[in-house]
């Protein structure tokens, strides 16, 4: 990607907006130039984040992904990982650790449990029957990534939530749900989630962080080659056999996550194969704590 050009998407083409790819600071703009700038159809001339203050980003990045780093996956609750653990990544509503390479979950595409309320009607999809509701998890609505408008009040949502990441100490953030289109019954497309998935990376970069590409393992070369993404966080691409589609684009910066109740071979094998990640561990479902008797924690190392 160009230092001297910002590449948008949207719809379906990408539009060369002529801006400096990485605008610090002193040069945020409002949620409301925010809108104007993507309804306008081109990305504004300063950092695309909304209620941000100069306190909420850094000069730089703190330091780059530790490829190959030891991982443990906390979305369930942080707790002190084990002394080996170089990398940690919890949600967005706990506190980083101070001392690992820390990375910051957002459900950057549907809603979370107990957060409908927070969201304008506009961006979230709806049917004739009311909002469309993620068949496996029926307490998460799909955010419309159709138009530009929609995108638009999308990002002035999330974007805080990442500029927060920053100013908390994260080191990195990933996105999930990127897949959203697929399981809308043709109301998003591929091009609209990217066109999004863009933006986040941008106010990510913007902010000093990192941004991870979070399971989407059929788009991931577009993904990496389009939205921007610098590594990749995958579930079970040991069970399904599509690690190589992570480590062919993103190298040795990719996590796996296995979860013990359906490894279709052993850890140990899994360990042993060319293909796993380096960054792979063994997780329970629910991702719970270790006071939990469900916990299941262990990596290849």
């Amino acid at each position: 990607m160009s230092t001297t050009h910002r590449w948008v998407l949207l719809g379906v083409t990408m539009r060369k907006c002529t801006a400096n790819r990485v605008m610090r600071a002193g040069a945020l703009v409002s949620a409301g130039l925010l809108t104007a700038g993507l309804l306008a159809g081109c990305a504004p001339t300063a950092s695309p984040v909304a209620d941000a203050d100069a306190n909420s980003t850094s000069d730089a990045r703190p330091r780059g992904f530790p490829a190959g780093g030891v991982v443990d996956y906390q979305l369930g609750g942080a707790y002190d990982p084990a002394q080996e653990v170089e990398i940690v990544s919890r949600d967005r509503m706990d506190a980083p650790d101070p001392d690992r390479y820390s990375i910051c979950y957002v459900n950057g595409f549907q809603t979370q449990p107990g957060e409908l309320s927070d969201w304008p009607e506009d961006a979230l999809l709806a049917n004739e029957s009311g909002p469309v509701i993620d068949p496996d998890w029926p307490n998460e609505v799909l955010l419309n990534t159709a138009t530009e408008a929609a995108r638009a009040q999308i990002l002035e949502v999330v974007a805080p939530w990442i500029t927060k990441c920053a100013k908390d100490g994260y080191n990195a953030v990933e996105f999930d749900n990127l897949d959203t289109y697929t399981r809308s019954n043709g109301a998003l497309t591929r091009e609209g989630n990217v066109a999004l998935a863009q933006a986040y990376v941008e106010v990510a970069h913007d902010a000093g962080l990192d941004a991870g590409q979070k399971n989407a393992a059929e788009d991931a070369e577009l993904l990496h080659a389009e939205a921007g993404f610098d590594f990749a966080v995958s579930e079970e691409c040991g069970a399904y056999r599509e690690c190589a589609d992570y480590t062919e684009v993103y190298g040795d910066a990719v996590i796996d996550i296995e979860y013990a109740d359906e490894l279709p071979r052993s850890f140990a094998e899994m360990c042993a194969d060319p293909e796993t990640p380096a960054s792979v561990v063994l997780r329970d479902r629910d991702l719970s704590t270790p006071d939990d008797q469900e916990y299941v924690f262990e990596t290849c190392a």
